[in-house]
């Protein structure tokens, strides 16, 4: 009785903390050009228009004519100034903001880095401490920033992405706008010089800006904002809830271009369902921490910081078995369904990991455990 008492207390002050934090709002896009820091500023205006105290915390125009007439008329807080390099270099003032405390600020470029030095390494992390100082935010993104989709984004521009932000960051959002465009129409306003100065509309056209690697970014946007709206409706609406709540228990091994793959992609499902997830790695004899090679513990490292930001639990064992290893722990995390990569392996290691996956298949299936290879 009195647990139950804590527990109803717990979930009070956590109602109480969750309406203290601002509220959070995301405009997403396929890519630069389709008109997210248009739309905000257009939102910025409507709220001034109706008595919110709303201001500019950090806006890139790109000297775009038409989004940057759209600055008139708004209240801007004045950039942090930096002198990295030699260079004078402007970055968003986040204490200035918590100072001045308005209603609502507008933070485009969500996934930019800051310049070193500064208090946060990304603006994200930035908008999370305006956030929970009771600041509500609007914020922009491309989809090419979101961490678990970099592997797709690469597949279809051939562009390695660098700055990205956590999955759990576009979750924290009560609500995520995707801002639509067809090819055609993108095309033809970068044709008409309103993305990119004239001298980089070629380059662009050759590169990013090609009909279908755009159709197919423009259906990684759609579909991430559909699965948003349905995780909204799910948490909101306690009776629509799958009377399976999924468990997804991802398996890494060192072998660092494989256990990405697995790392994204589980997350992605985790994400689809609405589910939590673990990333295991099963550390064996041959892998112990004096004889792996540096560079494998490095890439092992950063596999599992991707995990946890991606919002994963990591899990670190030692046994010689990995089976047993992957069925103890899915019995003790009550896993729902279990993700393994692609094995690369010779007719030699075939042979002998037969085994391995008929143990798999057969105990997973006598406790309703589903397993699903990642490639």
């Amino acid at each position: 009785m009195k647990e139950e008492k804590e527990n109803n207390a717990q979930h009070f002050l956590d109602l109480i903390q969750k309406s203290r934090k601002g509220k959070f709002k995301i405009y997403i896009g396929m890519s630069a050009g389709v008109g997210k820091t248009f739309r905000m500023l257009q939102e910025a205006h409507s709220l001034l228009k109706n008595g919110i105290d709303v201001k500019i915390g950090y806006i890139e125009t790109h000297m775009r004519k038409e989004t940057h007439e759209l600055l008139a008329g708004l209240p801007i807080i004045p950039r942090r100034t930096i002198f990295y390099k030699g260079k004078e270099l402007e970055e968003l003032d986040v204490q200035a903001i918590i100072n001045l405390r308005p209603e609502v600020v507008i933070v485009d470029e969500l996934a930019h880095t800051n310049v070193e030095g500064s208090k946060n390494e990304k603006r994200w992390q930035d908008v999370l401490e305006i956030l929970e100082a009771g600041i509500n935010v609007i914020s922009a993104v491309n989809i090419q920033h979101i961490e678990s989709l970099n592997s797709a984004v690469k597949r279809i521009t051939n562009i390695d992405v660098q700055e990205r932000i956590p999955d759990n960051v576009l979750r924290l959002a009560d609500e995520v706008v995707n801002i639509d465009l067809t090819s055609e129409d993108l095309i033809a306003r970068l044709k008409e010089g309103k993305i990119y100065t004239p001298d980089k509309i070629q380059t662009a056209l050759t590169n990013f800006f090609k009909s279908e690697q755009i159709l197919q970014l423009r259906e990684l946007a759609l579909k991430e904002v559909a699965s948003q709206v349905v995780r909204k409706v799910e948490n909101e609406v306690p009776n629509l809830h799958a009377l399976r709540h999924e468990k997804l228990l991802a398996c890494i091994s060192s072998n660092d271009k494989t256990a990405k793959i697995v790392i994204r992609k589980a997350a992605r499902l985790a994400s689809y369902y609405n589910g939590s997830w673990y990333v295991l790695y099963v550390e064996t004899p041959q892998e112990s921490s004096t004889k792996i090679a540096l560079d494998k513990q490095r890439h092992l490292i950063n596999n599992f910081k991707i995990a946890v930001q991606l919002g994963a639990e990591v899990i670190k064992l030692e046994n010689k078995n990995i089976a047993d290893a992957i069925l103890i722990t899915a019995e003790e995390k009550q896993i729902t369904t279990v993700c393994i990569g692609k094995p690369h392996l010779n007719l030699f290691k075939v042979i002998l990991s037969t085994t391995i996956f008929r143990r798999l298949l057969n105990k997973l299936s006598l406790s309703n455990v589903d397993l699903v290879i990642l490639s």
